[in-house]
This record gives C-alpha cells, sequence and structure tokens, in this order.
C-alpha cells in the first residue's frame, strides 16, 4: 500500500493562537504546541508516483522533490512553507472560500519554478468565485506584471472524485452553519475542518478510516463549528484507528485537554507529522 507523509501545516483557527491583545493561559503558554497558525494540511509522497512532465530548471533545485498536495493556503502559508522545507507544489485543494482559509494563495507564485505549468487548484463554484473576486489579477490575463501565481481553478462537485499525483481525492460536502463546503477523502484517510454538520452521505464516506482530522473549536457552543464534545460523538460513531482534532481556539490548552481524551484521539499541532497510508 502507497503511504504518504501528512503535515499539519496550521492547526488553529481563524484568529491563529496566541490571539493579538489576548493575555489568556493559552495565549501565554510556554508549550509550542499552543501556538497555532491558520489551518491547513501536506500531503508529500516519498517520489511521484506517476510519470509527471520535466520541470524547468530551477535554482531552488526542486525537480528532484517529492510531490506534494495542499489543503487550502492559510494566511500563515508562506511560514508555514518554509517550517515543513515544502518546494515543490503540484496542486492545491481549497474547502471554502473564507479568508483564513485562500489568503495565502498569492504565495503560490514562489513555487511556479518547479512546476510544468499553471499549479491546478481545485475547489467548489462558491470558492473559485471567491478567489476570482479577492484575486482578481491572478485571473485577468491583462494583469501588466509577471510577478503572480500562475494556476489553473477547476470547479469541482461532491462526490466527483479527482486524481492527482496518483492519489483519488473524494470531495465530501458538509455544512459550515449556512455555507456548504468540502471536506476531502484520500485513501483511508480524511480532512473534516470548519464544520457545523456532516450531511449522510458524507459521513458514510467517513467510516472506519485510519486517520480522521476533524474540527473541534472549543468546548463552548458555536454556530459554524464542531466542539470537542461533538467531535467525540463523531468519532465513536464513525470509528477511526486514529483522530485528530484541528481549527482549535485560544480557549483549549493542549496538554490539559489531550488528559481528557482517550487514547487515540489526539489534538492535532503545527508541525505533526503522520505516516498514512494511500
Amino acid at each position: 500500500m502507497p503511504t504518504a507523509r501528512l503535515s499539519v501545516l496550521g492547526s488553529g483557527t481563524s484568529t491563529g493562537v496566541p490571539m493579538l491583545g489576548c493575555r489568556c493561559r493559552v495565549c501565554t503558554s510556554t508549550d509550542p504546541r499552543d501556538r497555532r497558525t491558520r489551518p491547513s494540511i501536506l500531503l508529500r509522497f516519498p517520489a511521484p508516483p506517476e510519470p509527471a512532465p520535466p520541470a524547468p530548471a530551477s535554482r531552488y533545485g526542486a525537480e528532484s522533490s517529492p510531490a506534494g498536495i495542499l489543503i487550502d493556503t492559510s494566511p500563515d502559508f508562506r511560514a508555514q512553507a518554509l517550517a515543513a522545507g515544502l518546494d515543490r507544489l503540484d496542486a492545491v485543494f481549497y474547502t471554502h472560500g473564507h479568508a483564513d482559509h485562500i489568503f495565502g494563495m498569492d504565495d503560490l507564485r514562489q513555487l511556479n519554478s518547479a512546476h510544468a505549468g499553471p499549479i491546478p487548484v481545485y475547489a467548489n463554484e462558491s470558492t473559485v468565485a471567491d478567489l476570482r473576486r479577492v484575486f482578481r489579477y491572478v485571473f485577468d490575463d491583462n494583469y501588466p506584471h509577471s510577478a503572480i501565481p500562475r494556476i489553473a481553478a477547476h470547479v469541482i462537485v461532491p462526490p466527483d472524485p479527482i486524481t492527482v499525483a496518483g492519489t483519488i481525492f473524494e470531495p465530501l460536502g458538509v455544512m459550515h452553519g449556512d455555507l456548504p463546503i468540502l471536506a476531502y477523502r484520500f485513501g483511508a484517510n480524511a480532512y473534516v475542518t470548519d464544520f457545523s454538520e456532516i450531511p449522510a452521505p458524507a459521513l458514510e464516506r467517513l467510516r472506519n478510516l485510519d486517520v480522521l482530522i476533524l474540527d473541534a473549536l472549543r468546548h463552548r457552543p458555536h454556530p459554524t463549528h464542531s466542539t470537542v464534545a461533538n467531535s467525540l460523538r463523531l468519532v465513536e460513531t464513525l470509528a477511526p484507528r486514529r483522530a485528530f482534532f484541528t481549527h482549535i481556539s485560544h480557549d483549549l490548552l493542549h496538554a490539559e485537554t489531550e488528559r481528557a481524551l482517550p487514547a487515540h484521539v489526539r489534538l492535532a499541532y503545527d508541525g505533526l507529522e503522520l505516516d498514512v497510508e494511500i
């Protein structure tokens, strides 16, 4: 079974942690796991699992780098990519068009040199519309400057799968308040961030996984996010081998929260790396 390295680039909520102007015990914690950038994950393969067109010569030496597939470009993407040593990107999948998930897209331009042609990005129709609105210059053929990311946007519709770098990604429709957004299953793993409800069709595709990464914002109820208690109930129902909670606010102290969780459920943290079967 092929494997990939899954890296949690960011595990925080939209404000990040520490939150500006806050002096709570989490925001002043010295535990590095309590420092959370905005949410994103990265998949990397030891080698491209299928033949790819040769990349142009690059001073960055990225030609021999592993294939990289990103979910969301947070406002912290540049720092996250540097921390992860990312120098090649084969595709980006977007969950939805909120600022904490798309605002780092401009930094994709630094990775164009290691990709033969535009970097493909995949999202639902409303998110592609958000990208075109927020990054209008990227999609403007008459824009006079060359220092912009070169991307190719593709609208995807659940449950139609997409194959990238030999890996099948299943988009799953979930609800973020009243906004329909996407979760993604890849192999025996799934990433489900920013949800308040998971409709039945998506629930069926999330059962009995190896790794399930779920939104768990805080303990108190929230109108557009799952809580720790709600996500624990889902883990019990869906029965993954391992579960990790993400999109975490400054309400949750890492060490204290983990002590109250079952052994197979952990909090994600920035820099967490997992080997997953694809």
